[in-house]
């Protein structure tokens, strides 16, 4: 990049604002290097570290990187087998411990879901911590000048001995200067140091009488410092303990120096990327400052700047500037009055399109889009120069000359008063001339003017475009806006009247131009108000579009508010909801374990009373059976049968039942009758011998009176239905024993419908039962497959 035009348009400026910014001298060691880059990937690449730089920096404050220090040599000296001392050791302390908050503040970022930070958080990665160099630097060093008793047990303990044996030494001193013997020889009453030993100020005529040695006299030789000769071997001993004192602290040093020396290389690199980090961070701090934003980059020439500020001039007053080039025109022609802000238009072009190529964020809106270009000339300002005899036009000239000379496609060239200087036709023509030749080679070019000639030719010529900086006639003050598309108008005779310059020379002014410059300047006139006109409605259309979109974000505001509280009510409505079912939920199960308790305390008295019951009932079948057991023995026969074999038929006449014997009588007379399927011990006195027609004749008659039984309590029919099918199995069996006695010939067996399973499980039963003639699924009228019909034997 030209360096004449990093120096016109106040490039180091910004490279001494970005030094400031950086903490370290490796950081502004890095800043002085850098330059405008042109190569468009390298500077994407450069303009994202600046990007997470400053989201760092907004979201998480400033980074901890406080503390970096040069620590090159220190690191070159412990790899060559020196021995670094207390303040290069913290140096380095601090360098790691630089490290180590650097990469605490990563963790906290990474705590941020929404944040992304490749290049940085790969940087800071790429750190070695090493807490415990940095930690036994801290422990053992106090200062540069300073070990701390902490550093080794020995030290403590060395430190220790010296303090008791200056307290030793002084404790000595003072009982000598305190004797009274002695005062008469002292200069003064006070103990001192001097060559490293205790002493005390002699007067130099009672040398002789005070014994010691002599460090040292006055500048005026009346006293002598003498150390006494009673603390000459305690000092002696003080010496020899603080000489291994320095021992012991170059141990420790040494040891120190070791544990850097294992970590150099790794050291070495922390610098290298802390050196970048402290580079890259000091980018993101001035974009905060400048309200900087990511230009969209593009290598296609094209600038598109929105509300650009130049980053030299206060913010808060600087009037922001819209200015675009290189896509439908590569030629902008500027005009307006003096002081009017052209040149600063040109600066502001000029020096973002710099700091954007050279990785920074520009002081403009967001989407601002700037093209990157191999070369950037500047003709601006005035460049006369005595020494070389060189007027304003032909140093101007010079300059052009050497920028047509170098200028190739893709370059930006930037002229201010461009052929300003000599007679205007001529300055006019070479001006266009100019302007030709950099538009035929592709060049995009921003010049500013005075001319007419030069706002007709950009008014004509194709690729070419005006522009002005606006001025208010009224305040005779420029407005430092720039519109492009309108060339300016000259204002000369207006700014005269309004200063107070006559009528009538105004008037006689405006007859000595020609009737095409009146017209010209009448055309520029009317598009001067047209614009305005446009401009107001405008500022009147952007008015009315944000007054919408504020009735539409509190339309929408109110919308969602709406919505929140219709949600907020229908949740209250569901809580309200299930706290009413939970307290049901809650009665009904007290509900449930009050019955509970109620029907166990019912079961309770209901057991208590069936048990008394059946206490009772056991009470009066004991009382019965006892009644019966008396009657029992009591009945007796008139006749006791004798001689009763096993086998033959007896009565028992107690029980009107008739037996066989199974057992012969015993020697209290009783034996066993078998009645049924009941065997009973009864006294031969209670039994009579039967008759074997007496004994079929009551057979006969018990059968007929079972039948009778029978045939007076059967039904036709059965209902199984509810039965688990075993259950149905053996009901059914007994009730057709019990129909087939009784003598029915059609039954009917009601199982209901249902799975089936009962239904083919009495059907299974049927068709292998003795009793069963035939039979058949029941008919219309007879319940149909839910019963079957049964035809006995």
């Amino acid at each position: 990049m030209n360096e004449k035009t990093l120096r016109v348009l106040e490039y180091n400026k910004i490279i001494d604002i970005l030094k400031d910014n950086a903490e370290s001298s490796l950081g502004k060691e890095l800043v002085s290097q850098i330059k405008p880059l042109t190569d468009i990937g390298e500077i994407e690449n450069r303009q994202k570290e600046t990007e997470e730089a400053l989201e760092l920096i907004i979201k998480r404050g400033t980074p901890p990187l406080y503390g970096i220090h040069d620590v090159r040599g220190e690191i070159k000296r412990a790899e060559i087998g020196g021995t670094l001392g207390p303040g290069s050791l913290l140096k380095i302390s601090d360098s790691l411990r630089v490290v180590r908050s650097l990469k605490n503040y990563l963790k906290e970022t990474r705590e941020d879901k929404n944040g992304n930070y490749p290049v940085v958080g790969n940087l800071i990665n790429e750190l070695s911590v090493f807490e415990y160099i940095e930690e036994s630097i801290n422990n053992a060093i106090i200062s540069e000048e300073e070990i701390s008793d902490n550093a080794s047990p020995a030290l403590r303990s060395i430190r220790r001995k010296i303090n008791m044996k200056n307290d030793s030494i002084r404790d000595k001193l003072n009982s000598i200067i305190s004797s009274s013997n002695n005062k008469k020889y002292l200069q003064d009453s006070i103990v001192t140091i001097r060559e490293g030993r205790y002493v005390v100020p002699v007067k130099q005529e009672n040398r002789g009488n005070f014994p010691g040695l002599v460090h040292d006299q006055s500048s005026s030789g009346a006293t002598l410092f003498v150390e006494p000769m009673a603390v000459v071997e305690l000092n002696n001993e003080l010496k020899e303990l603080k000489i291994e004192e320095q021992h012991e602290i170059e141990r420790i040093l040494i040891e120190l120096t070791n544990m850097v020396r294992e970590r150099s290389n790794e050291i070495r690199n922390n610098q290298k990327i802390l050196q970048r980090l402290d580079f890259i961070f000091a980018k993101g701090k001035i974009a905060v400052n400048m309200d900087g934003t990511k230009p969209i980059l593009n290598d296609r020439g094209y600038i598109n700047i929105k509300k650009g500020r130049h980053p030299l001039l206060d913010k808060k007053k600087v009037v922001p500037i819209d200015i675009y080039i290189g896509d439908d025109f590569r030629t902008l022609v500027i005009t307006g009055p003096n002081t009017g802000g052209k040149t600063v238009t040109l600066k502001t072009v000029g020096l973002l399109c710099l700091m954007a190529q050279s990785g920074l964020h520009i002081p403009a809106d967001h989407n601002s889009e700037v093209g990157v270009f191999n070369k950037i000339f500047a003709d601006i300002g005035d460049e006369q120069s005595i020494e070389q005899n060189l007027s304003t036009f032909s140093s101007h000239m010079t300059n052009i000359v050497e920028i047509l000379k170098n200028v190739e496609e893709k370059n930006l060239v930037l002229f201010d008063e461009l052929g300003a200087g000599t007679d205007p036709v001529e300055g006019a023509a070479l001006a266009m001339s100019i302007l030709d030749y950099l538009y035929n080679i592709k060049v995009r070019t921003i010049a500013t003017t005075h001319y007419s000639q030069l706002k007709i030719y950009a008014l004509t010529k194709e690729g070419v475009k005006n522009a002005s900086m606006e001025f208010d006639v009224e305040t005779l003050s420029p407005t430092y806006k720039l519109s492009i598309g309108i060339p300016g108008k000259s204002n000369a005779f207006e700014i005269s009247k309004r200063l107070g310059l006559m009528d009538y020379i105004i008037s006689h002014a405006q007859t000595l131009i020609s009737k095409e410059n009146v017209d010209f300047e009448d055309v520029l006139k009317t598009m001067d108000q047209d614009r305005k006109r446009i401009e107001e409605n405008k500022l009147e259309t952007e008015r009315l579009k944000i007054e919408i979109e504020r009735l539409k974000e509190e339309l929408t505001d109110e919308k969602e508010r709406t919505q929140e509280a219709k949600e907020k009510i229908i949740y209250k409505a569901k809580e309200e909801a299930r706290n009413i079912l939970r307290n049901a939920k809650e009665e009904s199960d007290l509900i449930v374990s009050n019955l509970r308790n109620i029907s166990n305390e019912i079961e309770r008295e209901r057991n208590i009373k069936i048990q008394e019951a059946q206490d009772k009932l056991k009470s009066k079948l004991n009382e019965t059976e006892k009644d019966l057991s008396i009657k029992l023995l009591d009945v007796k026969s008139s006749k006791p049968p004798k001689n009763l074999k096993v086998g033959e038929s007896v009565e028992i006449l107690s029980l009107n039942q008739s037996g066989i014997v199974v057992s012969l009588p015993d020697d209290n007379g009783n034996l066993q009758v078998q009645v049924g399927i009941m065997k009973i011990n009864v006294p031969v006195s209670s039994l009579r011998r039967i008759k074997e027609n007496d004994s079929q004749k009551r057979t006969a008659v018990m059968t007929k009176n079972i039948l009778k039984f029978k045939t007076q309590d059967i039904k036709n029919e059965i209902d199984l239905r509810g039965e688990t099918l075993d259950e149905a199995l053996l009901d059914l069996d007994k009730y057709l024993d019990d129909v087939y006695i009784s003598g029915l010939k059609e039954i009917y067996i009601i199982h209901g419908k249902g799975t089936g399973v009962l239904r083919s499980g009495i059907s299974d039963l049927l068709k292998s039962h003795k009793h069963v003639k035939s039979y058949r699924l029941g008919k219309y009228g007879e319940g149909g497959s839910g019963v079957t019909v049964v035809e006995l034997k």
